[in-house]
């Protein structure tokens, strides 16, 4: 994948986050993400968006605004797109987004503090998202407040969120998720071979863990309004359950459960996993039937 254009301005003083937003063909969403940063941060962040394509009208946007950005003339999915900002990034800190968040009001604040109370960069975090449907998703909080640009109830939403605050819960993996820059170097950011991006992010937190990183957190009052599925539904997705069992040989349902915990009440740094006899041998068998599988 071959950048096409790229731009980073001058920092007189460093960013806390370096905030990576790919977007494909999705100019309506991304003005509107970029929009709750630029109004409803409380610091100064760098804002980098990864144009894929940009036949929509996002690139002419985006070469007419002040932001960071590198351009790619095809879709260069996620893994690819994140990992070309690596030389625009000038914080020590990473947030991965996606173009269909909304961010609200001091968003940024409790996970800036929860970084900089730990004093280490073993760590990955995540704000919680709102989302318009009831999903069975326990690390997310219900909310229907329009499921487009077109019926988004942004007055309604500002006025009622803190409603939607969570106790704080593990297994943070999904963006908006933190880490810090050195972090992301060690594993040596997305894997590639996961694009366009299918469990990428599962893949990206077993490579932290491998790297004993045991504090995956999802903060319950820094939210973010997720309109959900904006992009995953019109690309050819790549066959990233067999892809992740194969490389790890653990199903990334297991990884999440007995690992990070997901959506379990925050407790601390990750102990070991223990894995119930049952669960190991459906493990033994989907990796025996991953291997007729085309990956």
């Amino acid at each position: 994948m071959q950048i096409s254009q790229s731009r980073v301005k001058d920092y007189p003083e460093k960013p806390l986050f370096s905030i990576l937003i790919p977007s494909w063909n999705n100019l309506e969403y991304l003005q509107l993400c970029v929009r709750s940063l630029q109004q409803q941060s409380n610091f100064k962040h760098q804002i980098i968006v990864i144009v894929n394509e940009g036949k929509d009208g996002t690139l002419n946007w985006i070469q007419e605004s002040d932001l960071d950005y590198v351009y790619f003339e095809q879709n260069a999915g996620i893994c690819y797109a994140l990992n070309a900002c690596r030389k625009l990034i000038r914080a020590d800190y990473i947030l991965y987004a996606n173009d269909d968040m909304y961010f609200l009001p001091n968003w940024d604040k409790p996970l800036w503090d929860e970084a900089q109370k730990l004093g280490h960069s073993k760590f990955m975090l995540s704000s919680t998202m709102i989302e318009p449907f009831e999903t069975g998703n326990n690390c997310v909080s219900v909310g229907d407040f329009g499921d487009s640009v077109q019926t988004f109830k942004e007055t309604d939403l500002l006025a009622s969120y803190e409603k939607l605050y969570k106790n704080d819960w593990s297994g943070s993996m999904w963006p908006p998720n933190l880490m810090a820059v050195e972090m992301w170097d060690l594993v040596g950011g997305m894997s590639v071979e996961f694009t366009p991006g299918m469990y990428s992010d599962p893949d990206l937190c077993m490579k932290f863990w491998k790297s004993d990183v045991r504090y995956f957190k999802g903060i319950g009052n820094s939210l973010v309004y997720h309109f959900g599925t904006k992009t995953t539904t019109r690309i050819k997705k790549n066959n990233g359950y067999y892809q992740f069992l194969r490389k790890w040989g653990i199903d990334s349902g297991s990884f999440t459960k007995f690992y990070l915990r997901r959506g379990h009440v925050f407790e601390g740094e990750l102990q070991e996993p223990v894995i119930p006899g049952k669960r190991k041998l459906k493990i033994f068998y989907k990796n025996l039937m991953g291997y007729f599988k085309n990956v």
